[in-house]
């Protein structure tokens, strides 16, 4: 007679063992006395970020004004991710405009929290959340990313392995939770990403999930739903934009989320079975929303956009569901899609972004193709984000 296994005690053994390999999948790329410290960017890559060309950072460079670069063969020139901000501080003080080089926030200005949200696994979620941050980031906005998914995979990307990283919590749960919460400034870790801070995520997060409920019952006159507002507003100061992975499905955490955004961002994968998942979530999401919203919640925001992932433009049926998407949502479909790319993927197998690899491990064109893809969007979420000031 076959002796069944007990399935708790066989998926534990698997994660148990599949931690210790991740831990020295991390070693080997990370040694643990190293700091993960970003590459240094190329004085054409600078000439971009700063919108300017090479030859006025190579005359600012030989009259010595400004972070002075690494000289390497071939005479080519590297900065810093500090010397880019340096950089900005210097040009900004000349700008004909203000705004130029310092693009953040003003007088008046209101934080952006732009929450990133889908209900199916594989829509490219965690990595537009991740490229969108780290991009601000690299354009001198102050951001903080808050990692709201118990799986952790946006904290993966930033250097952080939860079970090895935040044995004792460290999440936004500890500054949500309803007995004894602590200061959010407890929780804020800083990457070795210039100017992008982290809320990182772990299984602690479900303790929501489970603990709301109780709470509602108990009609204590709680709202669960302005938690994560409140919390950010103790630092708001500090940000200029704040990036929020939601998790994958529509429970407390994400209509916090919601409830707390300013703007929201739908990522969605072209084909039938997503985008009629995709339904049925804005369909629940609808209706929550409604019930947070008579309860008092604040539901106003300044826009909502659908962006095509993963996409494939040789691909007919993605090419249709575009058009389909477009036709239903109009202008609340981005204009550009994210291209699926073999260098998005690669250079996540080293828990990296496209910003962070070099891009001598790619071909040329796979990884300029991705990269101007990337960009497109980002762009086009920074213009939203500069109207939203009413720029």
């Amino acid at each position: 007679m076959m002796v069944q296994d007990r399935i708790d005690r066989l998926v534990g053994d698997h994660a148990a063992r599949l931690s210790e390999r991740l831990q020295a999948h991390r070693e080997q790329l990370f040694p643990p006395n190293a700091r993960r410290v970003l590459r240094k960017f190329t004085s054409g890559e600078v000439a971009d970020l700063l919108g300017v060309k090479d030859a006025y950072l190579r005359k600012l460079s030989l009259e010595g004004r400004g972070p002075q670069p690494e000289t390497r063969t071939g005479g080519r020139r590297y900065y810093t991710p500090e010397d880019i901000m340096g950089l900005r501080r210097m040009l900004e003080k000349g700008a004909k405009s203000p705004g130029t080089y310092l693009p953040g926030r003003r007088e008046g200005d209101h934080l952006q929290v732009i929450t990133v949200i889908n209900f199916k696994g594989g829509s490219g979620k965690t990595t537009t959340a991740a490229h969108l941050a780290q991009k601000l980031a690299l354009d001198g906005y102050r951001v903080l990313g808050i990692d709201l998914d118990p799986q952790a995979s946006f904290s993966a990307l930033h250097g952080f392995q939860p079970e090895f990283d935040l044995p004792d919590g460290g999440t936004l749960y500890d500054a949500i939770r309803y007995d004894d919460p602590v200061p959010v400034a407890d929780v804020i870790q800083e990457t070795y990403f210039t100017n992008l801070d982290l809320i990182p995520g772990n299984l602690d997060l479900m303790e929501f999930e489970h603990d709301t409920p109780r709470v509602l019952a108990a009609r204590t006159g709680e709202m669960f739903f302005t938690r994560i507002s409140e919390r950010l507003a103790e630092v708001e100061s500090r940000y200029d934009v704040v990036v929020i992975d939601c998790p994958p499905q529509l429970g407390f955490l994400t209509m916090s989320a919601l409830s707390a955004a300013t703007a929201v961002l739908v990522t969605v994968h072209p084909q039938m079975l997503d985008v009629m998942s995709m339904c049925q979530f804005l369909l629940m999401t609808s209706n929550l929303l409604g019930v947070v919203a008579d309860a008092g919640g604040d539901m106003s925001y300044d826009w909502l956009r659908y962006l095509v992932t993963r996409y494939e433009p040789g691909d007919g049926p993605q090419n249709q569901m575009v058009s389909f998407m477009r036709s239903m949502f109009g202008d609340h479909v981005l204009n550009h899609p994210a291209l699926k790319s073999t260098a998005i993927s690669d250079a996540g197998i080293t828990k990296q972004t496209l910003y962070e690899v070099e891009r001598s491990a790619f071909t040329r064109q796979t990884y300029e193709r991705a990269l101007e893809s990337l960009n497109a969007v980002n762009a086009e979420i920074e213009g939203l984000i500069q109207t939203a000031w009413g720029r």
